[in-house]
């Protein structure tokens, strides 16, 4: 069986064979690789757990080692640490035997794969060639036949005619009979090219192209024998250290077998044992006879002890997940259970809010490098970022619009209710003397709105929101005007629609009256009875120095 006989019109499909021949043993190395990856790992592993349960020095464990079954686990661990030797000894000859060796070949072969190809498109270009010489001496034989035949109908035709003159039917046969013989002459050539591409022809699908294909199919062969060797050199190297990974098996067991609980307990009393001997019996004391009493000798005396508590405090942790659905569904999720629902649309309020702190932080260093541009023009041309900024400015106001649209989904499945924001404000107080967790929880859940209303069980809610509107309302009413601590210019056009929040165009200049506290949010006052809140991120706030420093944020 031969590729060059059974496959001599597979000349496509034999180049991607061996292409895919070479992709297989190119995933065979990177196998091999990512086991001794593996090996080094799972060694490194052990021998950090051989050293972490190593006694230290000049600690109550040495003292341990004295009992048998001490001892054994001591060398367990050494035997352990010879064990992630041999593990690395895998990975070292897997690498040296395997990996670099088929490496090395895959190059060769590659190389090789080329040449023969090349080969054969050279042959195939070859008998192309010859066809197409052999096309041409066709049609010029057929052409010099076709004028030869015209040639020589126009002789007989001035032949026949009795008024033309004796030499132009002269002139006439002479240029039949030149035509004839240029057709003569080129029969041959045609019978000459047909005959040497019937020869290159049988040359090149009986002699060329086999000889092409074998070498092919011996160069796939061996690499199909290559990749066999390397299988077995894969398991032999595994095996190899079997017989020494068995000694460290052996030696564990044999410290196991020297184990011996009666010299451990013995050994426990030669720690422990006091020398006292027990008391005995209780005399006794006669009080009805004169002041005659003696103290018992014998009797259990007091001995000094110590007494000691232990305590800890277990503190759980909680391992906040979100379980993602699969599929598809309605952009609010409403297809979903209430708590579901309200799990994605909080994962994709969050994810809106990191988007857009991204678009936010490009926007920032962007700025700065226009600033750079201005002052420096050498650097760079200012006017190239615009276009820049200005489609950065676009995607935050889409984000934001969508941020706010989900969050007013969020609102709605968490059934909050707008309630002014000072109340709010000291409601999340509330939350924030609770324990660290349930403050970090709160602090999450009002990030999303203006009102710092946050929701979690039904319970608690009905617990800590009621009681927030009412107790506080009137006490908001009757507070002072808060003082001004700076000013702000709007940035972008923000639709107040909630309660406790206010409305501001792009460009707009107000003053800020109470400083964002993490949750996103600034108040600010446009008069005196207009004020509340918007987002921070809308915002260019400048502080006063007097106030809380000079500073400004976006």
């Amino acid at each position: 069986m031969s590729w060059g006989t059974e496959l001599w019109d597979q000349f496509d499909n034999l180049e991607k064979h061996t292409q895919w021949g070479i992709d297989v043993l190119e995933k065979y190395i990177k196998f091999v690789k990512e086991r001794t990856e593996i090996e080094i790992n799972y060694a490194k592993q052990l021998r950090n757990l051989s050293k972490k349960y190593q006694p230290k020095k000049n600690s109550k464990e040495e003292d341990e080692n004295k009992y048998s079954s001490c001892r054994a686990f001591l060398s367990t661990l050494s035997e352990m640490n010879d064990y992630a030797g041999q593990h690395e000894v895998i990975s070292e000859n897997m690498t040296s035997q395997i990996t670099v060796e088929l490496a090395r070949y895959v190059q060769e072969l590659k190389q090789e794969r080329k040449a023969h190809f090349h080969d054969g498109r050279k042959a195939q270009q070859h008998i192309e060639t010859c066809w197409k010489q052999l096309e041409s001496s066709k049609r010029r034989f057929e052409r010099d036949c076709k004028e030869a035949d015209r040639a020589q109908q126009y002789f007989e035709k001035m032949d026949a005619d009795i008024n033309v003159t004796k030499a132009d039917v002269e002139k006439a046969r002479q240029q039949s009979q030149l035509r004839q013989q240029m057709a003569e002459e080129s029969k041959g050539e045609y019978s000459s090219a047909l005959q040497r591409f019937n020869q290159e022809q049988r040359d090149h699908y009986h002699t060329h192209i086999p000889s092409i294909f074998q070498k092919i199919q011996d160069m796939e062969e061996r690499r199909i024998v290559r990749l066999g060797e390397s299988m077995k050199t894969f398991a032999e190297v595994d095996r190899q250290v079997i017989p020494i990974i068995g000694k460290c098996l052996d030696e564990v067991t044999k410290a196991a077998e020297a184990i011996d609980q009666k010299k451990d307990s013995q050994c426990a009393v030669e720690a422990f044992k006091s020398g006292f001997e027990p008391p005995g019996d209780v005399e006794f004391e006669d009080f009805g006879q004169p002041l005659k009493r003696a103290s018992s000798e014998s009797s259990l005396a007091a001995q000094p002890g110590k007494e000691g508590k232990a305590g800890s405090k277990a503190k759980g942790k909680l391992w906040p997940f979100i379980k993602k659905n699969k599929g598809g569904g309605p952009e609010d999720f409403s297809n979903l259970p209430p708590e579901q629902r309200r799990k994605k649309l909080q994962q994709k309020v969050d994810e809106l809010n990191k988007e857009i702190q991204k678009e936010v932080d490009q926007r920032e260093a962007l700025t700065k490098m226009k600033d750079v541009y201005i002052k420096n023009p050498q650097m760079g041309d200012a006017g190239s970022v615009e276009h820049k900024l200005a489609e950065l400015g676009q995607n935050l106001e889409r984000l934001r619009q969508e941020a706010q649209k989900f969050e007013g989904w969020l609102a709605e499945v968490e059934g909050r209710l707008p309630v002014k924001m000072e109340p709010a404000r000291r409601q999340s107080g509330v939350c924030e003397s609770q324990n660290t967790l349930t403050v970090n929880n709160c602090a999450q859940d009002r990030e999303s709105s203006p009102d710092g209303s946050y929701t979690e069980e039904p319970s608690q809610e009905s617990e800590v929101k009621v009681p927030a509107v009412s107790e506080f309302d009137d006490e908001f009413d009757d507070e002072e005007p808060l003082p001004t601590i700076g000013t702000c210019k709007a940035l972008y056009t923000f639709e107040g629609q909630n309660e406790g929040t206010i409305s501001v165009t792009e460009g707009e200049t107000l003053f800020v009256i109470e400083e964002d506290k993490g949750d996103g949010w600034t108040r600010i006052r446009r008069s005196e009875e207009e004020e509340g809140y918007v987002p921070t991120s809308y915002v260019e706030v400048y502080l006063e120095k007097n106030a809380k420093g000079a500073m400004t944020y976006i």
